[in-house]
């Protein structure tokens, strides 16, 4: 029954990547048996994982050693550490990549988020890291911040396939496709194959939820609990109904023509932060095609427990989605003020848990001297 409900799930065009890694999954066989059994298709990562894996685990001990026997930088330690579990994983997604045709079997490796206001140090470091894991399944992470949008752009352009992170907004998840046609158009007038190029837009979920919750407690009203838990799905709704727009218009078109890839929306933080709330809520609600829903492996086995595929889920509820969005509004709740204090978190969740991970590489390196 497990495997059933995933592989109706994945019948109905949803990804299913997995959302962590560790060396320890790696050498365990841990990783290929949820692909070979779970119909995992996908990998994303953040330096809070590897910062957690590098700590909790002694597979490390022996690479750390030899890093510190060389006196490498902490910067390049940290970039050798992550990239050898993602080259690894790389090779273990390799036969999903391969019957998909390089569309899934993917793996995300993020660029320092530290850098997530330097365009062209977050472009810099994109390269390196697709040199560094050298493996054709590879994605690398790049948030959308504004300065970020510009990094997207030059880093398609050089043929290389990026996972977009950090989306909460509408506006934003706009400007984050026209920057990936733009590097798509700039990848093609490069001379790269783009049928190799891929992308998928992580649009945040159960993030959204948290804040506009907090929010409408404190409003207290029988009409703001009963909105309680409805704004993330009705915005990734919104999201999609966006991406469905976006690619079917004839700029879109002329690059597909040419074997373009198209940016599949991916479905991110769809574990639930709230304990009233069904544990596969962010996950049930937003079936479409084409899209990544990127979880916990606790959130794969409890769909694979008790999920269910609802088949119009998200293309059947754009005008109740609206709807929701317009009721928040209603009550004073301004979306732009939501979506930038979310952004602005992120980025500093992101850049607290790089340094996390500095920091750790730094311990690690200190010891084994």
């Amino acid at each position: 029954m497990s495997s059933d409900r995933l592989a109706e799930l994945a019948a109905a065009g949803v990804a299913i990547w997995l959302d962590d890694l560790s060396r320890q999954r790696l050498s365990s066989g841990g990783l290929d048996k949820l692909r070979r059994e779970q119909h995992v298709v996908g990998v994303t990562t953040n330096p809070t994982i590897f910062a957690k894996a590098v700590t909790s685990a002694e597979d490390y001990a022996s690479q750390v050693s030899d890093l510190a026997l060389r006196e490498t930088s902490v910067a390049e330690a940290m970039r050798s550490v992550m990239g050898y579990d993602v080259r690894w994983a790389c090779d273990v997604m390799k036969p999903a990549a391969d019957a998909s045709k390089g569309v899934d079997g993917r793996v995300s490796i993020e660029v320092d988020p530290t850098l997530a206001a330097n365009t062209a140090r977050t472009a810099a470091e994109a390269k390196a890291l697709w040199w560094l894991v050298d493996r054709d399944n590879l994605f690398i992470k790049i948030p959308a911040t504004r300065e970020g949008l510009a990094a997207i752009t030059a880093t398609l352009a050089e043929g290389i396939s990026v996972n977009v992170t950090l989306i909460f907004s509408l506006e934003r998840y706009e400007a984050v496709i026209d920057a990936f046609l733009a590097g798509v158009e700039q990848a093609k007038a490069n001379g790269h194959d783009l049928s190799k190029i891929a992308s998928v837009a992580s649009f945040f979920v159960s993030r959204v939820d948290t804040e506009y919750d907090k929010r409408l407690d404190k409003i207290g009203t029988d009409e703001a609990k009963a909105l309680k838990g409805k704004a993330a799905i009705a915005n990734a709704k919104l999201a999609y109904q966006l991406y469905e727009r976006k690619f079917s218009e004839p700029r879109w078109q002329a690059l597909a023509d040419a074997g373009a890839n198209p940016q599949r929306p991916l479905w991110a933080s769809t574990s639930t932060k709230n304990p009233e709330y069904r544990d596969v809520i962010y996950v049930e609600e937003l079936v479409a095609p084409g899209t990544v829903n990127t979880m916990p492996e606790s959130v794969i086995h409890a769909f694979a427990d008790h999920g269910e595929v609802r088949l119009d889920a998200v293309t059947g509820g754009y005008e109740e989605a609206k709807q929701v969005m317009d009721a928040l509004a209603a009550l004073g709740i301004d979306y732009n003020d939501v979506v930038d204090v979310l952004e602005r978190e992120g980025v500093e969740k992101f850049t607290v848990s790089g340094k996390e991970m500095i920091e750790t590489v730094q311990k690690a390196l200190a010891s084994a001297a």
